[in-house]
Order: structure tokens, then C-alpha cells, then sequence
């Protein structure tokens, strides 16, 4: 759906030394809905629940009134004081949140990754209250991301400048000495609509995500109140040492065409030596920036006049093409046929496979004699194609194959980063066309296989388990089946290796689950590189068959592994 947001937004300029204007309102509606939404709590029945912890310890509480930061308090008091986030039930949950049911609870810190997460997310709070004392700042979107947080803001088409770093570090740190609790509120949507109707980019998105009828959720620190699932650390005071580390130009929802915002990035952390750690580490990976390297030992380049495409000069085509040599011998070693695929295709080809309806944005995309084609962003399609040229017996299966052709993705400009963010690259690209009782030994060749490249390099790595994302094509039940496939292949050879492996919820390719890899570099960076995808859509999209035996003449449907 295309942005709601007027052609000239809202805007109020900010006199110095005055707070802005929608400040009263807006506190006005959340207190509002706070006393609401606490008598509708008070009529609830205090009943007793069980609270169990990871360690199988099981607390007494209170329905409504016990905390996490109660049951932490109870175990010691550095404990409560050093939990930045709760997870019940395996969920966000804010410390001093009351609990509601009986429930599994996890206290997480800093040093956890999602109280890092929950960490920097709050620090944006922080600093979009700072901006909006600035500059009078209507805020837009303010996420936790690898190395920090981010605000984008909208200044009445203002800059801000660089040089702006400090004064807005100033108000950052006058938050935080505030000790402003972090609050809580349920809305109904009209409620949020009448809170934020000065900021015509929260009513954008109040219109196009809340459905009528709907509850959402708002937080208050101090004067700043967003609208935020959370959830948040207890109060501004947790954020001991914070950095601006850079400011940029951004659009609303990252498209060009839409309004053009401020954005802000930060980071924080709970100790001011760990922070001067952060900034020594950003330094080291300056000096070790690719970017820089390869142009000064004459590798690689880039140009603006092909951005996201790298040039690879002599010495550099050197390095490239003994790593494709490498990997054509272990691929030769472990059955695979190397094959070679055109690189632009009709985009009823994209149809078919559900590209071009899930991912028809990130293509380059053109007419040819009134017919549009598409540069291809991938190669499964392509292996598709090859595996239904002719008829296949049972006995060709696994059928594997890998292709070095090269592909393209449309990348936003401003997401373009070296050779980790491109537009047009090559990769080790390899699809396996089995029968499903040969998935889970196939997918543990295909760990150990990656497991031996990045050995090669020293290359340390986590592996994780992404499952359904909310768009996605194909039946329930196939994911299900392919879900459990993945986690058993994962089992297995944690079994046989030790190698652990986590879960990341909804973040699966939108025609299956996969397992991702990332890889860590000099600096303890973490990068993602390799995946292994489970993908049940195509052989069916595709139609793709093989012939079960000889004397049976009632084809059976492949499943494809791409990696």
C-alpha cells in the first residue's frame, strides 16, 4: 500500500529554549488511556501462578501484580538491577511488566542477545526524545540494528548536520539522567490516531497496519511517547556511555519517492569502557576495510558508473579464480555437475516460480518487443528448467548441480556496501533435485561440505534454523514437514559434531525454510554467507517429475535443496 502521508507533513518550527507543542497533547491521551486501561486491570482477580525458570526453579507470584524484576529482586539484587529484558514464554516482556498466567521466565542481560536488542531499541527512544527537543522533530521509525540504533525524523525539510553531534548528545544525556521509567499503555487505534494526529507519518502508519478495532501499544519515557510493540528496559537510566556515530538522508519506508527524512545513528552501552572498546573496534576495522584494501593493492574497484559492480583488476581475477577452483574440485569430489544457465529470462519464468509477486522489486526489470524479461537474481528457476527438459528416472536422483553464472539484485543505493552488498555478483550456487526420504542425508553432506570450506579459512560460524516468514507461498502443512525435516538434518549432526544451532523465527526464504551461517571475521564481526534452503514450492510451481520405477508409470513429484 502507497504512503498516506500528505505531499507538504505537518510541521510546527521549534522557537529555542521551548518545548514542542505536541508535547501537552499527547501526554494529555496517554494518560487518558493509562487510567483506563489500570481500572480495567484493578477489576481483574489476583490469582496465584507458578513462574518457572530456566534452571527448572519454580517461584510463586501473583496474577497481575508479580513482576520479573520481582522475581529477580527475590534471587539478588545485582540480578535485578542488571536484567535489561524478560522473556516469558519465550517472548519479549518488559521487567517490570506484570506477569498474567503461569509462565517459563528468562532474565536476560546485556551481554544476551536480545537484551542488546532491547537495550538499543530503548536507546532509540532515547534519542528520538533527544531530537525531538532539538529540533522539534516529528519521529518516524527508530530500530535496534547489528552495531546500534537509528532514528528517522522529520525536520520540516531541515538538515541535520554533523556538526549537531554534540548538542545532540547533550539532550541524549539529560534523558538519561532523568531515570525516566519506561511506561506501558494499551490503545485502541482511535485512541493512537487522536495521540499522534500532529505526525501524519505515525497516522500513516496507524492506517495501514492496525486494522479497526484493533489494540496497539504506546511507550512513555519522559516527555517522548511512541507508538512501540517494546518491548523496553525498566528507565532512561540503564544507558550509561552513548555515541552519535553518524547522520544521513533517508526516505520514508525506503522509497525514493517518497518524503525525504533525517536519519540519526547511535549506539550505547551499559559502561563507558565498553563503549571506548566499540569505537577502538570500529577504528581497527577502518584500517581493514575491504573497501580500502582492495583498490590500494590493486584487487578490486568500484565505480560510479556501475554501482554495486565490482571490477576486478589482474591480481584480484587471480585470487577470484582460484576460489572458484577450489570449489569446482570439492563439488566434482562430492557428486555435483557443474552447469551453465542464461543470465536473462521472460519474466513468465518469474511467474511461475512466485518471483516476480514476491521479489519483483529487487529485479532489473525491462522491455524486449513488448514482452518484459528480467536479469536473473538467482539460478534455481534456471536449474528448474534443465531438470524438466526431459523425462528423469528415480535412479538419476539426487540430481545435483552447481552454477558460477553471474546474477544480479536490485539494490537500493544507499544499502550498497562494498562486496557484501552488491548488485551484481557470482556465488558457489548449487540445487539438488532428491526424493524426500534422501533430504535430511543430503542437507548433513551439505553442513559438512561448508563446514570444510570455512575450515579451510579458520572461519568461526553460528548456524541457525530460519522458519515461515509471514509471506509466503505454499500449504501450511508442506512448511510444517519441511521445518521438521531441517531440524532433524541439525540434530543430527549436532550429534555427530557438537556443533550447536539456534532458531530465528519468521525469517525464511518465502518458499521455505533454511538454514542460515554466519561467519565471523578478524574483528569478531558477524557476517551472513552461506545458506542452505528446504524448498518444496518450486518442483511443484514447476511441475517437476521423475519416473518412481521402471515398471511403474505414475510419476512422482522431486523436492529441490538449494545451497
Amino acid at each position: 500500500m502507497a504512503s498516506l502521508v500528505p505531499a507538504v507533513p505537518q510541521w510546527t518550527p521549534l522557537n529555542q529554549g521551548e518545548k514542542p507543542e505536541f508535547f501537552t497533547h499527547r501526554l494529555k491521551i496517554f494518560e487518558e488511556a493509562k487510567a483506563k486501561r489500570a481500572a480495567e486491570r484493578a477489576a481483574l482477580p489476583e490469582d496465584p501462578i507458578s513462574i518457572k525458570l530456566p534452571d527448572g526453579t519454580v517461584k510463586q507470584g501473583v496474577k497481575g501484580k508479580t513482576s520479573p524484576y520481582d522475581v529477580a529482586l527475590g534471587i539478588s539484587k545485582g540480578l535485578a538491577e542488571n536484567t535489561v529484558v524478560a522473556k516469558v514464554n519465550g517472548k519479549g516482556w518488559d521487567v517490570k511488566r506484570p506477569l498474567e498466567e503461569d509462565c517459563d521466565l528468562e532474565l536476560c542481560k546485556f551481554d544476551h542477545p536480545e537484551g542488546r536488542e532491547t537495550f538499543w531499541h530503548s536507546s532509540a527512544h532515547v534519542l528520538g526524545l533527544a531530537l525531538e527537543l532539538k529540533y522539534g522533530a516529528h519521529l518516524c521509525v527508530g530500530p535496534a540494528i547489528e552495531d546500534g540504533f537509528y532514528y528517522d525524523v522529520y525536520c520540516g525539510g531541515a538538515t541535520i548536520a554533523s556538526a549537531d553531534k554534540q548538542d545532540i548528545e547533550k539532550f541524549f544525556d539529560q534523558v538519561v539522567k532523568g531515570k525516566y521509567p519506561f511506561e506501558r499503555v494499551e490503545m485502541t487505534k482511535d485512541e493512537a490516531l487522536e495521540m499522534f494526529k500532529y505526525n501524519d507519518f505515525k497516522m500513516d502508519v496507524l492506517k495501514r497496519k492496525v486494522p479497526d478495532g484493533a489494540i496497539c501499544t504506546a511507550y512513555r519515557c519522559g516527555d517522548l511517547i511512541d507508538l512501540c510493540r517494546g518491548p523496553h528496559v525498566p528507565d532512561t537510566g540503564r544507558v550509561k556511555a552513548f555515541a552519535v556515530m553518524k547522520n544521513s538522508a533517508a526516505y520514508w519506508q525506503g522509497q525514493a519517492g517518497n518524503h525525504t527524512l533525517q536519519r540519526v545513528y547511535g549506539v550505547t552501552f551499559p559502561d563507558a569502557k565498553d563503549l571506548k572498546q566499540h569505537i577502538f573496534r570500529l577504528e581497527e576495522a577502518k584500517k581493514r576495510d575491504h573497501r580500502n584494501i582492495g583498490p590500494q593493492q590493486e584487487l578490486f574497484f568500484f565505480h560510479e558508473l556501475s554501482p554495486g559492480s565490482c571490477f576486478w583488476l589482474p591480481h584480484g581475477a587471480r585470487i577470484y579464480n582460484r576460489l572458484v577452483e577450489l570449489m569446482r574440485r570439492e563439488y566434482f569430489k562430492r557428486g555435483y555437475s557443474e552447469v551453465i544457465t542464461p543470465n536473462v529470462y521472460n519474466m513468465k519464468l518469474w511467474e511461475t516460480s512466485g518471483h516476480a509477486a514476491h521479489y519483483r522489486e529487487n529485479m532489473f526489470i525491462f522491455n524486449i518487443e513488448g514482452q518484459e524479461f528480467g536479469m536473473k537474481p538467482m539460478n534455481c528457476p534456471g536449474h528448474c528448467i534443465m531438470f524438466a527438459q526431459r523425462q528423469r528416472s528415480f535412479r538419476e536422483l539426487p540430481w545435483r548441480v552447481a552454477d558460477f553464472g553471474v546474477l544480479h539484485r536490485n539494490e537500493f543505493s544507499g544499502a550498497l556496501t562494498g562486496l557484501t552488498r552488491v548488485r551484481r555478483f557470482q556465488q558457489d550456487d548449487a540445487h539438488i533435485f532428491c526424493k524426500k526420504e534422501d533430504i535430511e542425508k543430503e542437507i548433513q553432506d551439505m553442513l559438512g561440505f561448508v563446514d570444510f570450506i570455512y575450515g579451510k579459512f579458520g572461519l568461526k560460524y553460528d548456524m541457525f534454523l530460519s522458519t515461515r516468514p509471514q509471506k509466503y507461498v505454499g500449504d501450511l502443512e508442506t512448511w510444517n514437514e519441511a521445518e521438521r525435516q531441517l531440524t532433524s538434518a541439525l540434530d543430527a549432526n549436532k550429534a555427530a559434531t557438537g556443533k550447536e544451532w539456534k532458531l530465528n523465527p519468521e525469517d525464511g526464504a518465502f518458499y521455505g525454510p533454511k538454514i542460515d551461517f554466519n561467519v565471523f571475521d578478524a574483528l569478531g564481526r558477524k557476517h551472513q554467507c552461506a545458506t542452505i534452503q528446504l524448498d518444496f514450492q518450486l518442483p511443484i510451481r514447476f511441475g517437476l517429475k521423475y519416473t518412481a520405477s521402471a515398471g511403474n508409470a505414475g510419476p512422482a513429484g522431486g523436492e529441490g535443496v538449494h545451497v
